[in-house]
């Protein structure tokens, strides 16, 4: 049992599984455990909304089955998206952070672009204890909201750009790359590790 080896749910990734194969491992874990399914196909929740409590998130495709949990940890986490394409990603980071008990102040189209947007959330940055960064072309946003916190920044690159972008490859590397510490990286698009790593540091220990 992950959550009671970690304290986080169950997940199910599901790229590369058949509707059939989600439908009946979830229904097997059904009762035992919270469950998030990520990447979901469309027409899956339609096969699970009869199981009690299954909730389904369009805006980052993502199911979750189970009682969702309430929040007692407030104004700790910060989601911000660069562009408005990264928003599908920001959203799996901030419906995760949220699921799992956190409240998530969502700071989104503020890329290198129009860093004007950010200079609006000084504050907000300033009392974060996490922030996850989301950004594809040139991935340059977490080493510019590191600059503006002293909470980690859990930076995302996404796929979203094109040419010499590489499918997020250009992000990644210049996220790997920042020259400011205390900027972490998760693979592409993975918005959900994103948050489960955010919930981890922000959360109570026992």
């Amino acid at each position: 049992h992950r959550r009671l080896r970690r304290g986080i749910p169950e997940a199910i990734y599901a790229p590369g599984k058949t509707m059939e194969q989600i439908t009946c491992i979830v229904r097997e874990m059904f009762g035992k455990e919270k469950i998030f399914i990520t990447k979901a196909p469309k027409g899956l929740y339609d096969e699970l909304k009869d199981l009690e409590n299954c909730r389904y998130y369009p805006e980052c495709s993502m199911i979750v089955v189970g009682r969702k949990a309430q929040k007692t940890r407030k104004g700790a986490c910060v989601v911000i998206s660069g562009g408005t394409g990264d928003i599908p990603v920001a959203e799996e980071a901030a419906v995760t952070l949220e699921e799992l008990g956190n409240e998530v102040t969502r700071v989104y189209d503020a890329g290198a672009a129009g860093i004007h947007r950010l200079m609006n959330h000084g504050d907000t940055l300033w009392d974060a204890r996490v922030v996850v960064a989301v950004a594809g072309m040139d991935g340059i946003l977490p080493t510019i909201v590191s600059n503006f916190t002293s909470a980690v920044v859990i930076a995302v690159p996404t796929s979203i750009g094109y040419g010499t972008g590489m499918n997020g490859v250009a992000a990644l590397m210049a996220m790997l790359n920042s020259c400011s510490p205390g900027v972490v990286v998760v693979n592409i698009d993975n918005g959900f590790g994103a948050g489960v790593a955010a919930h981890l540091i922000v959360r109570e220990r026992p």
